[in-house]
């Protein structure tokens, strides 16, 4: 077994992880400005850096030792699919496999849209999920009692949650949605500001810095 570390930018992360794998990795590590990636072969760990005989360790128990159950927010409960823990009085068990693309409930941003989501989506709402990647930021609109919950992305392997269409915001038609949440990196979300004022009234839109680098969320 081979081992790699991988340098990576925060907001790049989430898709380094999926990339990873995608490639057949056997588990991810995360930590500060980087993943490590262990391989069967050292060819396909080679992909990523410089490959090197991994320790023996038991890493199967390593990795899930590296995604904790989370609270988040008031009312969500974040958990990997081989967690035990019983769910706190109150919330929702929110279940996502990290190895599903972007979106594992880890990031800052993720919990912060998960956060917002709370004070701001209302039983039989209309909620449109933007770059919607692993899903979960669906799964909990759902969770939080939305009428209707539509996904796009432009990645046609985007996890399948709820209805889907490949795609983005500029296909959707005028005020046709009550919430949309779209937590993309600040340069996909630049150009697509006034579509997504377009169609909803509510905004909930993460992946980015403020002026101090620390990521935030906003609502519209």
């Amino acid at each position: 077994m081979f081992t790699v570390k991988i340098a990576v930018e925060p907001e790049a992360q989430d898709e380094l992880i999926a990339e990873l794998w995608e490639a057949g990795t056997l588990g991810v590590t995360e930590g500060p400005g980087e993943v490590e990636a262990w391989f069967e072969s050292e060819d396909a760990a080679a992909r990523f850096g410089k490959a090197e005989p991994a320790p023996t360790i038991d890493w199967v128990t390593k990795i899930q030792d590296e995604w904790p159950a989370l609270e988040v927010g008031e009312k969500f409960f974040v958990v990997p699919p081989w967690n035990t823990d019983p769910t706190p009085a109150g919330r929702f068990r929110l279940e996502i496999n990290p190895g599903n693309q972007c979106g594992t409930g880890q990031h800052p941003c993720t919990q912060k849209c998960l956060a917002a989501m709370e004070q701001h989506i209302r039983p039989g709402d209309r909620v449109l999920d933007v770059g919607s990647g692993s899903g979960i930021l669906s799964i909990a609109a759902q969770m939080l009692g939305a009428g209707n919950v539509i996904a796009c992305d432009i990645d046609l392997e985007t996890a399948r949650v709820v209805p889907f269409f490949q795609g983005s915001v500029d296909a959707v038609k005028s005020n046709s949605f009550d919430v949309v949440v779209a937590n993309i990196s600040e340069d996909v979300l630049g150009p697509l500001l006034p579509d997504l004022e377009r169609v909803a009234k509510v905004r909930i839109l993460s992946g980015f810095q403020n002026d101090e680098g620390e990521w935030t969320c906003v609502v519209r």
